[in-house]
């Protein structure tokens, strides 16, 4: 779900890509028993493992491109005439997305959780 907002380019759970420089000992996150509850000591996997929660908080991080239409000299293509050309964007363009990824995300999220569990209740109903 989140891919399918335009502006991301990465996704990561828990440590994410710091993940491939630690050892798996590391990068493990073990299951603890206290107060008659399993939980588990760190949360490098957000999570997440094997696909399926841990019950801990879900903890990922999206990354968004900058917004490339910006007043500056920029290359391009006209596609009628065939040939490279330059490009100046005029008029009003937010250069920075985030403020407005923020909640997108965050309700794309919530959207697609719902989704699951709406999906799993009508299962076993």
């Amino acid at each position: 779900m989140l891919f399918s907002i335009p502006a991301v380019k990465g996704v990561e759970f828990g440590s994410g890509f710091a993940m491939t420089r630690m050892k798996g000992s590391e990068a493990n996150d073990p299951f603890r028993m206290e107060d008659g509850q399993i939980f588990t000591a760190s949360n490098h996997n957000g999570g997440i493992l094997g696909g399926m929660t841990t019950g801990m908080p879900l903890l990922f991080r999206a990354a968004v491109k900058p917004t490339p239409s910006i007043g500056r000299m920029q290359k391009t293509v006209d596609i009628e005439k065939k040939i490279n050309t330059d490009m100046v964007i005029h008029g009003r363009h937010d250069p920075c997305i985030v403020p407005r990824a923020v909640p997108v995300i965050e309700a794309a999220a919530a959207w697609t959780l719902m989704d699951l569990w709406l999906t799993d209740r009508g299962t076993q109903a």
